[in-house]
């Protein structure tokens, strides 16, 4: 039900159903349950824009993935970690947690962790204006959410990649990849359709 709730956009009820979780987890024993309630009220609590209390949950569901030799769920809470201090305007700390989680996902063959890392490094080497940096982790998870068919991830990795392009006054080459991630998102009805029409939409004025 939670989870339910937070695909359409209700974290607050989500939370509700997840501190219930969270409770009965706890209640049993159930440790892994226990971490996976904390994840999802980290994830809630981040789409509230409260990175600061995200944390608090992502650290107890790192102690607890850790504890159980849980790696995929260490790996995601470290992710979800990377990703909150980003938004905190952090990168350098982001980019430790990012490349923690990038080690774990090579280690257990996780292709998708392997590219939200490599995206999420990518991310953060944008914001510290490091653009050329930023294009090699965009074009290495580029090449991952191919060979898995993800299809909103490379989506994602190239309109990332032609904001990189872009910085680096390569306006035809940003234009073409933000094109390319367009008629991605189009396809498969992704709401970030609508900002890079907008972006596009500016580049090609100023061309």
């Amino acid at each position: 039900m939670g989870l339910a709730y937070a695909d359409l956009g209700e974290p607050r009820r989500a939370i509700e159903f997840y501190e219930q979780d969270l409770a009965i987890a706890r209640e049993i024993g159930d440790r892994r349950g226990e971490g996976a309630a904390l994840g999802n009220l980290g994830n809630a609590y981040a789409a509230l824009g409260e990175p600061r209390r995200a944390i608090e949950f992502y650290e107890q569901r790192l102690v607890i993935a850790r504890e159980v030799g849980d790696r995929r769920g260490e790996g995601t809470a470290l992710g979800n970690l990377g990703n909150a201090y980003h938004s905190l305007g952090e990168p350098h700390r982001a980019i430790e947690f990012h490349e923690q989680r990038l080690i774990i996902a090579r280690e257990i063959g996780d292709r998708r962790g392997e590219g939200n890392a490599l995206g999420n490094l990518g991310n953060a080497y944008y914001s510290l204006d490091e653009p050329r940096r930023a294009i090699e982790f965009h074009e290495r998870d580029l090449v991952i959410r191919r060979e898995i068919g993800d299809r909103r991830g490379e989506g994602n990795a190239l309109w990332n990649m032609s904001l990189a392009l872009d910085e680096l006054g390569k306006r035809a080459d940003a234009i073409a990849n933000a094109e390319a991630a367009l008629r991605l998102f189009e396809q498969i009805e992704d709401p970030n359709a609508e900002k890079v029409r907008r972006k596009l939409a500016e580049w090609q004025r100023i061309l």
